[in-house]
């Protein structure tokens, strides 16, 4: 699998989740209304398909490539870049959650880890979303329960995640809940994208 994927957690102002939106939410909600794709979430939470490394689950994680169009381009008259615009924004400090993979999908990795039921709780569609400072203030306590690990479950989670991290390197069982809870604390929402990088 001859691939660089990412996926990215970002905090912002009110005011750049609003402008992100028109462009965001459609291509979210294009992934999330793709019938195989209902098929195969509904299915994969009810726990009737494995949650192992499979194609068919890589496919579900993997979405439909709409919210690809961010990082590749959504068109030639709109010149956003996801690049630039959201992950390069100068002050972004540790706003930022970003696991980057060759060879592998750190989204995959994270909802291999904490399995359907928790995953059932996360607001979005298998990674990505796009929530204002109220909805990601509203959507901290399930995520909390998701994603908040006592001893015991925290070591499933990691064994289940097969991805190695360098020194200081964030994990996908931490990044997420930080920047949640980075996000409810200063009052800003949230963006969540798994693209392909090259």
């Amino acid at each position: 699998m001859g691939i660089t994927t990412a996926w990215s957690i970002t905090a912002h102002d009110d005011s750049f989740i609003a402008e992100l939106a028109p462009r965001a939410l459609p291509l979210i909600e294009a992934e999330r209304n793709e019938p195989l794709a209902r098929d195969r979430w509904a299915r994969w939470t009810a726990g009737g398909m494995t949650a192992e490394p499979s194609e068919e689950f890589l496919d579900l994680v993997r979405g439909g490539g709409h919210v690809q169009r961010m990082y590749d381009g959504l068109s030639e008259d709109d010149p956003f870049s996801l690049l630039d615009d959201v992950w390069g924004q100068e002050d972004i400090g540790d706003r930022v959650f970003l696991a980057v993979r060759s060879k592998d999908w750190a989204v995959w990795s994270f909802f291999h880890a904490v399995g359907p039921d928790r995953a059932a709780l996360l607001p979005g569609w298998c990674g990505t979303f796009l929530l204002t400072s109220a909805e990601v203030r509203a959507t901290l306590p399930d995520v909390e329960r998701a994603l908040a690990f006592r001893p015991v479950d925290r070591a499933v989670a990691e064994r289940r995640d097969w991805l190695e991290y360098s020194d200081g390197e964030e994990s996908v069982l931490d990044g997420p809940l930080r920047l949640w809870r980075l996000a409810a604390r200063r009052g800003l929402g949230l963006c969540g994208v798994s693209v392909v990088i090259c």
